[in-house]
């Protein structure tokens, strides 16, 4: 029986306890250690054993320097170390406080590898590793200073260093991120640099091993010590030794640890770390995604998503190369030419169609997937959302018919997330599940954006109630970018009032931005719907309360350059909305009034004439300049919408004549030099002037007053020199 203890191991233990010094407990050890190697030894007996030796004495072996004379120097920490060995593999024993107080004395030993006989060195290996195995162990391990101890020893390269780099890994695949100090990033470029320089030049079995060593370090290494990344070695020795991999003719059993590694580096150092080869910058990168897109069809071809999801780390991994390089791609950075294009559009056709077939399989099982398997439902769509982001019209049918699924997934992900910010906001912890561990309806919403503009798909984004989730997502995110500080206690106020203002942490600040591009993808999506579904919008009390949202929140989102594309979306949802609903809106409504204010000002601040370089040229004003492509389309968009709404609702033109800004726009024209005016810009401005004087004619006098007739013929404003001064 398992807990019983055999006559050997009673007999062992009586003459363990009835010794009278240390000497002849010392005897009484060489046949212990023979006892716990054999296979009878079960854990109730080494615990046994273990007690009636004393950790004390065990303790005093490994210390003492007291050696008889005719004894090898070493000879009473070898024969500590070896029973130490046995005991470390059993976990009640491993995690024994007095086992883990020796946790500095195992490093100590290690650390002066040379100076030590290397049987003992081998044996403490052989105890540390024991102890990492274990939860408590690791704690304590890192505690003593373990992974910085042990990275040294590895870069110094002494005896066995290879096991020092071992229980490493062990430790940072527990901790993740916690596993260094972010005050001293040169602990991990060390290791990191002797790590790669092993990988890039070692061409045995051992290079494959080192592809999950150097993963579990880059998953684990915080983004602050990655930031200096570019004055290390490793990144291009891993360039170097994954090219050597990848471009050979090898196994699944080689490939698959290089693409993993491949693509950790690739999450951690960006795309242009794949074309670290000037003479030929783009044969790496597009190898890896011809690989990744090759893997994922082999591994999802004809499959069920139980099967898929035992391979779902190497899966997972060409889903990120995959997602990272479609996303590069359409920036547009990468000079490809006809033949290239040919093949990257066949290799991810060919991967997508695998994905799209898996998720529609899983879309039409009845059993929802769970666990392992919805992490993996959740990465599958979250790779579908980049190429559904690109412009492609491939597979347009197979998508529809997935769309309702998608949707589905998105949403719950999105509430779920949402749930568990709310409830830590309140103090609550809440476990980490698939659905609100990342925001799928985030990711989705480029995607959406161009499914919108698609009849069948509008039907069906319509169909699942999308427009009413998008409006809780634009007002949770608000939540976000219009942060307010907790509340002081009144006791507290006083002293708060004296101290400077706090910066919010870098922490918060990502988060905010994060939020602007959430909502700015939400209000492209609401925009397409809005334009190409009248009817429905007119009908819709959702679009009616959000058309409230923005007239109440938009004239408090602060005047700051981060808030510009947002401000600018958030103007010309509402008056696109405002054109579609001007007869729910009421003339005495003070929010309108704040709105329309707000909206001017994003309309008027665009184009200005540079005094400090060219007086007579109109120019786009510098606060928009650099983000120029986001908002131009935007800016014409609102100018033409807003003459619509002119059109609809003129009471509105009040507050163009009041602000000053139709009389600005003739008095900026005015110093223009003639055929110098973009033909674009002279439309917007003219289409929206007319507008102005049909909706309201004392608007004709104050454009007379500011020299309108001179702006009219410099520029030729045909129309409205015709509206203004007739023939």
């Amino acid at each position: 029986m398992a807990g019983q203890i055999s006559d050997a191991v009673k007999k062992c233990i009586g003459i363990l306890k009835n010794t009278n010094s240390d000497t002849e407990k010392f005897a009484a050890l060489f046949m212990v250690t023979k006892l716990v190697k054999g296979k009878d030894c079960n854990p109730v007996a080494k615990k046994a054993i273990f007690e009636a030796i004393g950790f004390d004495f065990i303790k005093r072996l490994l210390l003492t320097d007291d050696v008889p004379v005719d004894c090898p120097p070493s000879i009473y920490k070898s024969v500590a170390l070896s029973i130490l060995t046995v005991f470390c593999n059993e976990e009640e024993l491993a995690t024994n406080p007095e086992m883990l107080a020796n946790v500095p004395i195992f490093l100590d030993i290690v650390q002066k590898a040379d100076d030590e006989d290397l049987m003992s060195v081998g044996e403490t290996y052989n105890c540390l590793k024991g102890i990492a195995s274990f939860r408590a162990g690791q704690q304590v391990l890192i505690e003593a200073g373990g992974i910085s101890k042990l990275s040294e020893i590895y870069s110094q390269g002494s005896f066995q260093s290879d096991e020092a780099l071992t229980i490493v890994a062990v430790l940072i695949s527990n901790l993740g991120v916690k596993s260094w100090d972010e005050g001293k990033p040169e602990t991990f470029h060390a290791l990191m640099n002797k790590v790669a320089v092993d990988f890039e030049t070692d061409q045995d079995k051992r290079k494959f091993e080192l592809c999950q060593v150097l993963n579990a370090m880059l998953l684990s290494c915080p983004k602050k010590i990655l930031a200096s990344a570019d004055k290390e070695t490793w990144p291009m020795s891993l360039y170097k030794g994954l090219t050597d991999i990848l471009q050979s003719k090898i196994g699944a059993a080689q490939r698959n640890p290089a693409l993993i590694l491949a693509s950790s580096v690739l999450d951690v150092l960006g795309v242009e770390w794949a074309m670290s080869d000037e003479e030929k910058p783009k044969q790496f990168f597009l190898l890896m995604i011809q690989l990744a897109a090759i893997e994922v069809r082999m591994q999802l071809d004809g499959k069920g998503l139980k099967a898929a999801t035992t391979q779902r780390n190497l899966i997972t991994a060409c889903y990120i190369i995959l997602e990272l390089s479609i996303n590069y791609i359409s920036t547009d950075q990468l000079d490809l030419d006809q033949k290239e294009k040919q093949t990257l559009y066949t290799g991810l056709k060919g991967a997508f169609t695998a994905i799209i077939n898996l998720l529609l399989k899983v879309a039409a099982d009845k059993n929802k997937p769970a666990g392992d398997e919805k992490w993996f439902v959740y990465g599958t769509i979250r790779v579908l959302a980049a190429w559904l982001a690109q412009e492609t019209s491939a597979l347009r049918i197979q998508i529809y018919q997935l769309l309702p699924f998608i949707l589905e997934v998105s949403n719950e992900s999105f509430y779920a997330r949402k749930a568990k910010r709310v409830a830590e906001k309140s103090g609550i912890e809440t476990e980490a599940t698939a659905e609100n561990s990342v925001d799928i309806l985030r990711i989705l919403l480029p995607g959406l954006c161009h499914l919108a503009v698609e009849d069948p798909a509008r039907a069906i984004i319509l169909k699942n109630n999308e427009d009413k989730v998008l409006s809780d997502f634009l007002q949770f995110h608000w939540s976000i970018v219009h942060y307010k500080r907790p509340p002081v206690p009144r006791s507290e106020r006083l002293k708060v009032l004296n101290q400077p203002k706090q910066e919010l942490s870098p922490e918060i600040l990502a988060e905010m931005q994060d939020s602007r591009t959430a909502m700015i993808s939400a209000c492209n999506v609401l925009m397409n719907l809005t334009v190409l579904e009248t009817k429905y919008v007119d009908a819709s009390p959702v679009f009616n309360d959000l058309l409230r949202f923005i007239f109440e929140n938009l004239p408090e989102l602060k005047d700051i350059p981060e808030n510009l594309v947002l401000h600018g979306n958030l103007c010309v949802l509402g008056l696109l909305l405002l054109k579609q609903l001007s007869n729910k809106v009421k003339k005495n409504d003070f929010s309108i009034c704040r709105y329309i204010q707000a909206t001017i000002r994003f309309l008027w601040d665009a184009y200005i004439i540079d005094e400090s370089n060219d007086p007579t040229a109109l120019v786009v004003a510098m606060s928009y300049k650099e983000h120029w492509m986001e908002i131009m389309e935007l800016w014409f968009l609102g100018m033409q919408t807003m003459s619509g709404v002119l059109a609809q609702i003129p009471w509105i033109s009040e507050f163009a004549i009041e602000s000053g800004w139709a009389e600005g726009i003739i008095v900026t024209l005015k110093k223009v030099k003639i055929g110098t005016l973009p033909p674009n810009v002279k439309s917007a401005y003219e289409d929206f002037l007319c507008h102005l004087v049909d909706a309201n004619e004392s608007v004709t006098a104050v454009l007379k007053k500011a020299e309108a007739l001179r702006v009219c013929r410099n520029h030729r404003l045909m129309e409205l020199g015709k509206k203004l001064f007739g023939d």
